[in-house]
């Protein structure tokens, strides 16, 4: 089973890439805001677990998320392969989501990091926001904030994957073509 994440921060091109990724290689996405999104509509278990944690303004916690790829994963059992968009986001959550993969006797085949500048992306980001109205890519400063949240909270991801032998850098800069050639060369190295 290849199972991969797709890493990087806020306007690296992780979106693009996945949906090419997930053509290419048949893989299932999972994004853990359209899980939470979903299970809440169908008022699951879990979807009302996080409805209260939400309700009252606070963060649904890993154990429900997890819950949630559980779920997820289990309905798709039939799946070659995941592609993680979104999740995980701290070092906590890795722990969980390898612990839950074992008991699929699977795991994280690769995690693939697209590597940008700040700068860069600020100005994707900027652009974003005026093509596509999102209020959140319009402010240069809460652009940045977000990048200092991905380094101080995300990042530290990078070092726990490269631990593992799994963690591959991809240069997200360039066309779009290019960079999913590369991503793709990584993929192939560990699918074969």
């Amino acid at each position: 089973m290849l199972n991969l994440i797709i890493f990087g921060p806020p306007g690296a091109g992780k979106g693009t890439q996945s949906e090419k990724i997930i053509d290419r290689y048949q893989l299932v996405h999972i994004a853990t805001g359209d899980l939470l999104r979903a299970e809440r509509k169908a008022g699951t278990v879990l979807g009302n677990e996080a409805n209260e944690y939400i309700s009252r303004g606070e963060l649904v916690p890993d154990s429900v998320v997890v819950g949630m790829v559980r779920n997820f994963m289990s309905s798709h059992a039939g799946a070659g392969g995941f592609i993680f968009d979104g999740f995980p986001r701290t070092i906590p959550q890795a722990e969980a989501l390898d612990a839950m993969l074992l008991e699929f006797n699977t795991a994280i085949s690769a995690v693939l990091g697209l590597e940008v500048v700040e700068d860069e992306l600020v100005k994707r980001l900027m652009l974003r926001g005026q093509t596509s109205g999102r209020v959140d890519d319009q402010d240069e400063d809460t652009i940045r904030n977000r990048f200092r949240e991905y380094q101080n909270k995300t990042l530290p991801l990078q070092g726990y994957y490269s631990e593992q032998g799994k963690y591959q850098s991809v240069q997200g800069i360039g066309e779009i073509d290019e960079i999913f050639t590369n991503l793709c060369a990584c993929i192939d190295t560990v699918k074969s």
